[in-house]
Protein backbone atom coordinates (compact mmCIF):
# COMPACT_ATOMS: atom_id res chain seq x y z
CA UNK A 1 0.00 0.00 0.00
CA UNK A 2 1.25 3.47 -0.95
CA UNK A 3 0.07 6.15 1.49
CA UNK A 4 -0.51 9.67 0.15
CA UNK A 5 -2.93 12.44 1.11
CA UNK A 6 -2.52 15.97 -0.24
CA UNK A 7 -5.90 17.71 -0.66
CA UNK A 8 -6.10 20.84 -2.80
CA UNK A 9 -6.57 23.18 0.16
CA UNK A 10 -3.04 22.27 1.36
CA UNK A 11 -1.50 23.73 -1.79
CA UNK A 12 -3.48 26.91 -1.22
CA UNK A 13 -2.46 26.98 2.45
CA UNK A 14 1.23 26.79 1.59
CA UNK A 15 0.89 29.71 -0.83
CA UNK A 16 -1.03 31.78 1.72
CA UNK A 17 1.58 31.11 4.43
CA UNK A 18 4.36 32.35 2.17
CA UNK A 19 2.34 35.47 1.35
CA UNK A 20 1.88 36.26 5.09
CA UNK A 21 5.52 35.64 6.13
CA UNK A 22 6.48 39.32 5.90
CA UNK A 23 4.06 39.97 8.78
CA UNK A 24 5.46 37.19 11.00
CA UNK A 25 8.00 37.63 13.83
CA UNK A 26 8.21 34.08 15.21
CA UNK A 27 7.20 30.65 13.89
CA UNK A 28 5.83 27.96 16.19
CA UNK A 29 6.37 24.61 14.50
CA UNK A 30 4.09 22.05 16.10
CA UNK A 31 5.16 18.42 15.90
CA UNK A 32 3.73 15.19 17.29
CA UNK A 33 5.95 14.17 20.20
CA UNK A 34 5.42 10.51 19.29
CA UNK A 35 7.03 10.95 15.87
CA UNK A 36 8.76 14.33 15.57
CA UNK A 37 10.60 13.73 12.29
CA UNK A 38 7.78 11.91 10.55
CA UNK A 39 5.37 14.70 11.57
CA UNK A 40 7.74 17.39 10.33
CA UNK A 41 7.10 18.66 6.82
CA UNK A 42 10.46 18.35 4.99
CA UNK A 43 9.48 21.41 2.92
CA UNK A 44 9.06 23.59 6.03
CA UNK A 45 12.56 25.14 5.96
CA UNK A 46 11.99 26.23 2.38
CA UNK A 47 8.50 27.54 3.19
CA UNK A 48 9.54 29.57 6.26
CA UNK A 49 12.61 31.21 4.71
CA UNK A 50 14.75 31.41 7.86
CA UNK A 51 12.21 32.97 10.23
CA UNK A 52 13.02 32.62 13.99
CA UNK A 53 11.40 29.41 15.17
CA UNK A 54 10.69 27.13 18.09
CA UNK A 55 9.60 23.49 17.95
CA UNK A 56 6.73 22.46 20.20
CA UNK A 57 6.39 18.71 20.76
CA UNK A 58 2.65 18.32 21.31
CA UNK A 59 0.79 15.28 22.67
CA UNK A 60 3.75 14.65 24.96
CA UNK A 61 1.33 12.94 27.35
CA UNK A 62 0.99 10.13 24.78
CA UNK A 63 4.72 9.80 24.03
CA UNK A 64 7.42 7.84 25.83
CA UNK A 65 8.99 10.52 28.10
CA UNK A 66 12.49 9.05 27.84
CA UNK A 67 12.32 9.20 24.06
CA UNK A 68 10.91 12.73 24.11
CA UNK A 69 13.93 13.91 26.09
CA UNK A 70 16.14 12.46 23.38
CA UNK A 71 14.23 14.47 20.78
CA UNK A 72 14.67 17.67 22.79
CA UNK A 73 18.42 17.00 22.82
CA UNK A 74 18.39 16.14 19.11
CA UNK A 75 16.90 19.51 18.16
CA UNK A 76 19.07 21.39 20.67
CA UNK A 77 22.14 19.93 18.97
CA UNK A 78 20.82 21.41 15.73
CA UNK A 79 20.47 24.83 17.33
CA UNK A 80 16.66 24.70 17.58
CA UNK A 81 14.73 25.30 20.79
CA UNK A 82 12.31 22.40 21.38
CA UNK A 83 10.15 21.48 24.35
CA UNK A 84 7.20 19.13 25.06
CA UNK A 85 3.66 20.30 25.78
CA UNK A 86 0.23 18.77 26.19
CA UNK A 87 -2.24 21.12 24.54
CA UNK A 88 -5.23 19.11 25.78
CA UNK A 89 -4.41 19.72 29.48
CA UNK A 90 -2.36 22.90 29.06
CA UNK A 91 0.88 21.46 30.44
CA UNK A 92 3.74 23.88 29.55
CA UNK A 93 1.55 25.69 27.00
CA UNK A 94 2.37 29.07 28.59
CA UNK A 95 6.05 28.47 27.83
CA UNK A 96 5.20 29.30 24.21
CA UNK A 97 4.56 33.06 24.53
CA UNK A 98 7.44 33.30 27.00
CA UNK A 99 9.84 31.68 24.52
CA UNK A 100 8.46 33.83 21.70
CA UNK A 101 9.51 36.92 23.69
CA UNK A 102 13.00 35.44 24.04
CA UNK A 103 13.25 34.83 20.28
CA UNK A 104 11.98 38.36 19.54
CA UNK A 105 13.95 40.02 22.35
CA UNK A 106 16.45 41.94 20.21
CA UNK A 107 13.75 43.55 18.06
CA UNK A 108 11.72 44.44 21.15
CA UNK A 109 14.76 46.17 22.63
CA UNK A 110 15.33 48.11 19.40
CA UNK A 111 11.73 49.32 19.48
CA UNK A 112 12.12 50.42 23.11
CA UNK A 113 15.43 52.21 22.39
CA UNK A 114 13.67 54.22 19.69
CA UNK A 115 10.90 55.19 22.09
CA UNK A 116 8.41 52.91 20.38
CA UNK A 117 5.93 51.01 22.50
CA UNK A 118 6.49 47.33 21.49
CA UNK A 119 3.59 45.89 19.54
CA UNK A 120 2.21 42.39 20.04
CA UNK A 121 4.45 39.63 18.73
CA UNK A 122 3.02 38.07 15.59
CA UNK A 123 3.42 34.31 15.60
CA UNK A 124 2.72 31.79 12.90
CA UNK A 125 1.69 28.31 14.01
CA UNK A 126 2.34 25.53 11.49
CA UNK A 127 2.07 21.76 11.54
CA UNK A 128 0.62 18.77 9.78
CA UNK A 129 -3.07 17.76 10.08
CA UNK A 130 -4.32 16.49 13.45
CA UNK A 131 -1.19 17.54 15.35
CA UNK A 132 -3.28 19.69 17.69
CA UNK A 133 -2.85 23.26 16.40
CA UNK A 134 -6.41 24.38 17.10
CA UNK A 135 -6.45 22.76 20.54
CA UNK A 136 -3.20 24.54 21.38
CA UNK A 137 -4.52 27.92 20.18
CA UNK A 138 -7.71 27.54 22.20
CA UNK A 139 -5.70 26.72 25.31
CA UNK A 140 -3.42 29.74 24.78
CA UNK A 141 -6.39 32.03 24.13
CA UNK A 142 -8.31 30.67 27.10
CA UNK A 143 -11.45 30.10 25.03
CA UNK A 144 -12.75 28.10 22.09
CA UNK A 145 -11.80 30.13 19.03
CA UNK A 146 -10.31 27.65 16.59
CA UNK A 147 -12.34 24.67 15.39
CA UNK A 148 -11.07 21.36 16.75
CA UNK A 149 -11.72 17.71 15.98
CA UNK A 150 -10.15 14.29 16.44
CA UNK A 151 -9.54 13.96 12.72
CA UNK A 152 -7.20 15.55 10.19
CA UNK A 153 -8.17 18.50 8.02
CA UNK A 154 -10.54 20.39 10.38
CA UNK A 155 -8.93 23.82 9.85
CA UNK A 156 -9.56 25.00 6.29
CA UNK A 157 -8.52 28.67 6.34
CA UNK A 158 -6.31 31.20 8.13
CA UNK A 159 -7.29 33.44 11.03
CA UNK A 160 -5.53 35.81 13.46
CA UNK A 161 -6.10 35.04 17.13
CA UNK A 162 -5.14 37.25 20.09
CA UNK A 163 -3.14 35.60 22.88
CA UNK A 164 -3.39 38.12 25.71
CA UNK A 165 -1.99 41.59 24.97
CA UNK A 166 1.50 40.55 23.93
CA UNK A 167 0.95 38.03 21.14
CA UNK A 168 -1.16 37.31 18.09
CA UNK A 169 -1.18 33.94 16.35
CA UNK A 170 -1.95 33.13 12.74
CA UNK A 171 -3.66 29.74 12.62
CA UNK A 172 -3.20 27.79 9.37
CA UNK A 173 -4.54 24.53 7.94
CA UNK A 174 -2.33 21.48 8.40
CA UNK A 175 0.03 20.95 5.48
CA UNK A 176 1.39 17.60 4.38
CA UNK A 177 3.69 17.25 1.41
CA UNK A 178 2.97 15.90 -2.09
CA UNK A 179 4.94 12.67 -1.78
CA UNK A 180 6.30 10.54 1.06
CA UNK A 181 9.74 9.44 -0.13
CA UNK A 182 9.89 6.98 2.77
CA UNK A 183 6.70 4.95 3.15
CA UNK A 184 7.62 4.31 6.79
CA UNK A 185 6.74 7.97 7.33
CA UNK A 186 3.34 7.43 5.76
CA UNK A 187 2.65 4.42 7.96
CA UNK A 188 3.67 6.26 11.15
CA UNK A 189 1.42 9.18 10.28
CA UNK A 190 -1.44 6.81 9.51
CA UNK A 191 -0.95 4.99 12.83
CA UNK A 192 -1.28 8.23 14.81
CA UNK A 193 -4.29 9.49 12.81
CA UNK A 194 -2.71 12.25 10.70
CA UNK A 195 -4.11 10.77 7.47
CA UNK A 196 -7.80 10.23 6.77
CA UNK A 197 -8.77 6.58 7.19
CA UNK A 198 -10.76 6.72 3.95
CA UNK A 199 -7.49 6.73 1.97
CA UNK A 200 -5.64 3.96 3.86
CA UNK A 201 -5.96 0.23 4.38
CA UNK A 202 -6.72 0.09 8.10
CA UNK A 203 -5.58 -3.55 8.44
CA UNK A 204 -2.19 -2.78 6.88
CA UNK A 205 -1.70 0.21 9.16
CA UNK A 206 -2.65 -1.85 12.24
CA UNK A 207 -0.26 -4.58 11.08
CA UNK A 208 2.54 -1.99 10.97
CA UNK A 209 1.60 -0.78 14.46
CA UNK A 210 1.45 -4.27 15.98
CA UNK A 211 4.79 -5.23 14.45
CA UNK A 212 6.39 -2.09 15.91
CA UNK A 213 4.77 -2.54 19.32
CA UNK A 214 5.80 -6.19 19.42
CA UNK A 215 9.40 -5.15 18.85
CA UNK A 216 9.62 -2.12 21.16
CA UNK A 217 6.63 -2.15 23.56
CA UNK A 218 5.67 -5.79 23.93
CA UNK A 219 4.98 -5.58 27.67
CA UNK A 220 2.40 -2.81 27.25
CA UNK A 221 0.79 -4.55 24.27
CA UNK A 222 0.62 -7.84 26.13
CA UNK A 223 -0.84 -6.25 29.25
CA UNK A 224 -3.49 -4.23 27.42
CA UNK A 225 -4.84 -7.15 25.38
CA UNK A 226 -3.98 -10.01 27.75
CA UNK A 227 -1.84 -11.75 25.12
CA UNK A 228 -0.35 -15.18 25.64
CA UNK A 229 3.26 -14.98 24.46
CA UNK A 230 5.60 -12.84 22.40
CA UNK A 231 6.22 -14.05 18.83
CA UNK A 232 9.63 -15.61 18.36
CA UNK A 233 10.14 -13.65 15.12
CA UNK A 234 8.14 -10.43 14.78
CA UNK A 235 9.58 -9.97 11.27
CA UNK A 236 7.48 -12.92 10.10
CA UNK A 237 4.13 -11.58 8.81
CA UNK A 238 2.21 -14.68 9.90
CA UNK A 239 3.30 -14.23 13.52
CA UNK A 240 2.25 -10.58 13.53
CA UNK A 241 -1.14 -11.56 12.10
CA UNK A 242 -1.46 -14.17 14.85
CA UNK A 243 -1.03 -11.41 17.44
CA UNK A 244 -3.73 -9.35 15.68
CA UNK A 245 -6.04 -12.37 15.58
CA UNK A 246 -5.53 -13.03 19.29
CA UNK A 247 -6.42 -9.39 20.00
CA UNK A 248 -9.52 -9.83 17.83
CA UNK A 249 -10.58 -12.93 19.73
CA UNK A 250 -10.04 -11.23 23.08
CA UNK A 251 -12.26 -8.34 21.95
CA UNK A 252 -14.99 -10.47 20.37
CA UNK A 253 -14.24 -9.65 16.74
CA UNK A 254 -15.56 -13.00 15.50
CA UNK A 255 -17.50 -13.61 12.30
CA UNK A 256 -19.24 -16.71 10.94
CA UNK A 257 -17.10 -19.83 10.98
CA UNK A 258 -15.18 -18.61 14.02
CA UNK A 259 -12.88 -16.42 11.95
CA UNK A 260 -11.49 -13.16 13.30
CA UNK A 261 -12.68 -9.95 11.67
CA UNK A 262 -9.25 -8.41 11.17
CA UNK A 263 -10.60 -5.06 10.02
CA UNK A 264 -12.68 -4.68 13.17
CA UNK A 265 -9.72 -5.79 15.31
CA UNK A 266 -7.49 -3.31 13.46
CA UNK A 267 -9.86 -0.48 14.28
CA UNK A 268 -9.75 -1.38 17.98
CA UNK A 269 -5.94 -1.53 17.98
CA UNK A 270 -5.52 1.87 16.32
CA UNK A 271 -8.20 3.62 18.38
CA UNK A 272 -6.73 2.42 21.66
CA UNK A 273 -3.17 3.21 20.59
CA UNK A 274 -4.14 6.76 19.53
CA UNK A 275 -6.06 7.32 22.77
CA UNK A 276 -3.06 6.34 24.89
CA UNK A 277 -4.76 3.26 26.35
CA UNK A 278 -1.66 1.17 25.65
CA UNK A 279 0.50 3.59 27.61
CA UNK A 280 2.96 6.27 26.54
CA UNK A 281 4.45 5.15 23.24
CA UNK A 282 6.80 6.83 20.77
CA UNK A 283 6.84 5.66 17.18
CA UNK A 284 10.41 6.74 16.36
CA UNK A 285 13.71 7.54 18.07
CA UNK A 286 16.43 9.93 16.83
CA UNK A 287 18.83 7.96 14.65
CA UNK A 288 21.81 9.26 16.64
CA UNK A 289 20.49 7.39 19.70
CA UNK A 290 20.04 4.15 17.80
CA UNK A 291 23.66 3.80 16.64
Amino acid sequence: MTIQWFPGHMTRARREIQEKLKLIDVVIELLDARLPLSSRNPMIDEILQGKPRMIVLNKADLADPAVTEKWVTYFKNKGILAFPVDAATGTRVQDIPAQAKVLFHDKIQKQISKGINPRAIRGLIVGIPNVGKSTLINKLAGKAIAATGDRPGVTKGQQWIKIGKEMELLDTPGILWPKFEDQEVGYRLAVTGAIKEQVIDIAEVAFYAVKYLTQYYWDTLQERFDLSKKPENFDTPDEVVEVMEEIGRKRGCIVSGGRVDLEKASGIILRELRAGKLGRISMEVPLSFML
